[in-house]
């Protein structure tokens, strides 16, 4: 179950908003709000808590006018519209008076939403034995209001000895040490692990768990490298990662067709943690068929959700809400999404004497490596993220040149002059190149034969020509060029040109042939590309040369 479309209607904030997303092909599983504070991120969050409350009965908490924008106009309405084509409104079934109807509505809507507040970081344990009124399975320990603070902290640790111990004294069920690590343990740390890092000398992984007694609170305890480390000593981040693992390990079994709405995840995170947390709990903590909202300000979870097909972005940032506002999802890889986390101002600040250049993917580790003077390459995933960020970040942009012909290459440097485009297909024509190589091996004393080598090129080029030219089509299809709606014409005519690249492909010049060659994908098993770092082979003074000349207009 997911949601396509949200209106609300004299609510918080909102004279009237409606979030549309029902014209995206298949409803996002992340839903990421964006914009600055006060902007109305946290009121579409209260607006969810109302839905997803059993507060019928508590009169005086909805009736108080704390929800209304305008208490002088009509009661608060809110419609959320669903993927399986049924909806809710508040207006229409939540505004009952009557008790018993009021029980069979929560009932109706029982688990379809489940929401964390950002009023949930617990600095230390301090629970001394078990407690008893709350009920996990009802969630019945959540908070009233979306500003109240969030309790279920320690409930869920609570719940989780209450599991261990039914699992320890369980006769009809023989479990080892091992099974019960693996069922209660291992599915937190490896989330710590993806989320904080590999090593373990650097990042917790979680140890045991240890109920309160004898006057004395729980151990949990987690380890560092050679240390053990207690609950109580985690740095926040670590504290904030662990309170939503262990909220959705606890509870998470009972919302499976769920709307889930979790404020401020990015609390005490660093940007590498941002993302990575974000990533985790997406696409291996909510189940497939429910939906994610959260809002941050983070570049991190800007990055991941722009980077992620599942994910919409919508931006309530600089908008009247006075007025009535339809909001679609933002498109992605655009500077305004990015702005509410880095402004151009700030990275013309931090940047003032030198000029960043977007490139793809890994190879800004290998570009940066070669140290040219007052440049800094920074990573966008592909050719098209290459092309926004450049464009609309107002900096240089270098993309591989893959199936471009040298008549395409000149007017896009003319067409866009932000961009620059290698000269060979891709970084590992130039890394391979045979000029390259001879550098390479004759500084460390090693006879090469260029002659032979090029042979080699030519025998993987016959070998493999049905399937490089199978995919140029399609290839080409998914550039970033031409489509800004002024260049439709040019767009159309480039979409029929791959001929020319076919031609370029066959030639008996081995240069011209190169140029088109995806020496990334094929010729990985010659002999004279065994056992080389590409490092290594970008700090030749040829390979210098040949980026440099290609970053210059």
């Amino acid at each position: 179950m997911r949601i396509t479309k949200l209106e609300l209607e004299n609510f918080k904030r909102f004279t009237k908003l409606t979030i549309d997303m029902a014209q995206l092909s298949t409803p996002p599983k992340l839903v990421l709000l964006i914009g600055a504070n006060g902007s109305g991120k946290s009121s579409v969050f209260d607006a969810f808590n109302l839905l997803s409350h059993p507060i019928l009965e508590n009169y005086d908490y909805w009736g108080d006018g704390y929800f209304d924008k305008n208490i002088s106009v009509d009661s608060p309405g809110i419609k959320a519209y669903f993927s399986d084509d049924a909806f809710i409104s508040f207006e229409d079934e939540l505004l009952s008076r009557d008790v018993a109807d009021a029980k069979a509505i929560n009932e109706k809507h029982k688990r379809k939403f489940y929401g964390r507040t950002s009023f949930r970081q617990v600095p230390r344990l301090t629970r001394l034995g078990f407690k008893n009124g709350f009920s996990i399975e009802r969630d019945t320990d959540r908070p009233l209001n979306w500003i109240d603070r969030d309790e279920r902290f320690e409930n869920d640790l609570e719940q989780t000895y209450r599991d261990l111990l039914s699992v320890l004294f369980d006769a009809t069920k023989e479990r080892t040490n091992v099974d019960i690590v693996e069922e209660f343990i291992q599915p937190i740390s490896d989330a710590f692990r993806r989320i904080l890092g590999e090593s373990t000398k650097t990042s917790i992984r979680l140890k045991s768990i240890v109920p309160p007694g004898d006057s004395k609170t729980a151990e949990v305890l987690f380890t560092k490298g050679e240390s053990t480390i207690h609950y109580n000593l985690l740095s926040a981040g670590e504290k904030e990662v662990f309170n939503i693992l262990l909220n959705l390990s606890v509870r998470g079994k009972y919302y499976q067709d769920t709307i889930y709405f979790i404020d401020e995840m990015d609390l005490h995170l660093e940007y590498n943690t941002q993302k990575a947390f974000l990533k985790e709990i997406t696409e291996n903590w909510i189940p497939e068929n429910c939906q994610l909202w959260t809002a941050s300000h983070s570049l991190g979870f800007i990055q991941y959700a722009n980077e992620n097909e599942q994910a919409a972005i919508i931006d309530l940032d600089n908008l009247d809400f006075d007025l009535e506002q339809t909001i679609y999802p933002s498109q992605k890889n655009k500077d305004e999404i990015f702005e509410i986390a880095v402004s151009k101002e700030f990275l013309a600040d931090v940047f003032r004497d030198r000029t960043i250049v977007f490139a793809e993917n890994t190879d800004t580790a290998i570009y940066n490596a070669i140290g040219i003077d007052r440049l800094i390459f920074a990573k966008a995933i592909d050719k098209n993220v290459v092309f926004h960020k450049s464009k609309n970040l107002e900096q240089l942009g270098l993309a591989d040149r893959d199936y471009l012909t040298d008549e395409e290459l000149i007017l896009l440097k003319e067409k866009y002059s932000f961009l620059r485009i290698l000269n060979y297909y891709s970084i590992e024509n130039y890394l391979f190149h045979p000029d390259n190589l001879k550098e390479y091996f004759t500084s460390r004393g090693i006879d090469f034969n260029a002659d032979g080598y090029k042979d080699s090129l030519i025998r993987e080029r016959e070998k493999n020509i049905t399937d490089i030219v199978y995919g140029i089509q399609q290839a080409r299809s998914g550039y970033p060029f031409f489509k800004e709606n002024e260049n439709h014409k040019q767009y159309k005519l480039f979409k029929e040109q791959g001929s020319g690249i076919v031609e370029m492909l066959k030639s008996e010049d081995f240069e011209t042939f190169y140029k088109a060659f995806p020496a990334k994908d094929y010729g990985k098993a010659i002999n004279e590309r065994q056992n080389l770092n590409s490092r290594d082979l970008a700090k030749t003074k040829w390979f210098k040369q040949q980026i440099e000349k290609v970053l210059q207009k």
